[in-house]
């Protein structure tokens, strides 16, 4: 089984699904999970890490609320 990786941190739900969708429209299979608080944790393959961020980095606003871990 494939190791799965942190790469973002989410405020809300809302949030890490559309960053979720970013990362599907790249090819890069997603999962969601509980972060601390109320935050949601997006992790992707280890395989697939930098091409995530990559991706993740290209389609977000710099001012955007996405936390790297």
């Amino acid at each position: 089984m494939t190791e799965m990786v942190r790469v973002a941190v989410a405020g809300d739900v809302t949030e890490a699904e559309e960053i979720q969708e970013i990362l599907r429209s790249a090819g890069i299979e997603a999962e969601l999970g509980d972060g601390e608080d109320d935050s949601v944790t997006v992790s992707v393959p280890e395989s697939s890490v930098e091409q995530a961020q990559d991706a993740i980095e290209a389609m977000t606003e710099p001012g955007d609320i996405v936390s790297e871990p």
